[in-house]
């Protein structure tokens, strides 16, 4: 192809690799614009709260979630209210999907956990509805108090490694509860944000697109991430509960997932 630059032909195999793709997973979103928060640095944050394939770069059309807050110190705040709607969409979307962001200004020292329920998501191509719990942290002012809270989800990761301050490299282990005790044997997804590092990844195969483990028998996790960037862990389970979809109960997944940025070490 005389004269096809080689950057537009990588973007155009990319593209047909994602299309391609039967492989995708599910993960709610929280991404802030900043993890660590210095002194010096302004207070204000601005987070994006979507319902993605992260690696794929494909959006899911996300109703205003139920609630979304922040929990500091053993306090939590409700910031539904701040919520804006936007629109994006990823590669060959035929249209765009609705996603929400909000502004935040850190008010005092420490560890602030930002956490979404969002409503039931159908999924009709696995007959189910699909409710991820999800949680990011951000540290403020050199304060570190409070990383490893519960707030008591129906399914949630508490970190067991720090969730911030990670090189590429690092391991991040977590302890997945489900009702507030530890769940054995649980698979836990894992998926890069594509994009979010230096440069995107192209999959040479769809089993790398979604990493998959399991807790051990204390409901422990580990992974290592080889890439800097956003990394999401999404620990999924069977809810008691059904819901309705056209007069009828269906099966409803719950997933509590978390985001960890890692840097390079230069």
């Amino acid at each position: 192809m005389k004269g096809v630059k080689p950057a537009f032909v990588t973007m155009v195999v990319a593209c047909l690799l994602i299309c391609a793709s039967l492989s995708y997973a599910h993960f709610g979103v929280i991404i802030p614009s900043d993890d660590i928060v210095a002194g010096s640095e302004s207070k204000e944050i601005s987070l994006s709260v979507k319902f993605v394939h992260p690696m794929e770069g494909v959006y899911m059309e996300m109703a205003k979630p139920k609630k979304f807050g922040v929990f500091c110190r053993g306090k939590s705040e409700d910031l539904t209210g701040s919520l804006v709607s936007a629109k994006a969409e990823g590669p060959c979307q035929g249209g765009s999907c609705t996603y929400w962001t909000a502004t935040y200004t850190i008010k005092r020292p420490g560890d602030y956990i930002f956490f979404v329920e969002p409503e039931p998501y159908w999924e009709p191509a696995e007959d189910k509805y699909i409710v991820h719990y999800t949680k990011v942290w951000v540290n403020a002012l050199g304060m570190e108090e409070g990383w490893d809270a519960s707030l008591n989800l129906p399914i949630e990761i508490i970190p067991l490694t720090r969730p911030y301050g990670l090189w590429t490299g690092n391991v991040f282990q977590g302890l997945v509860l489900v009702n507030g005790k530890p769940a054995p044997n649980l698979e836990v997804e894992v998926e890069y944000m594509n994009g979010s590092g230096d440069d995107k990844v192209i999959p040479p195969a769809d089993p790398y697109i979604t990493q998959v483990i399991k807790t051990d028998s204390n409901g422990v996790f580990t992974y290592a991430m080889p890439k800097a960037g956003w990394w999401g862990f999404a620990a999924l389970a069977d809810a008691p509960w059904k819901l309705k979809h056209d007069g009828q109960e269906k099966d409803v997944e719950i997933g509590g997932v978390v985001w960890v940025r890692v840097v390079d070490m230069k």
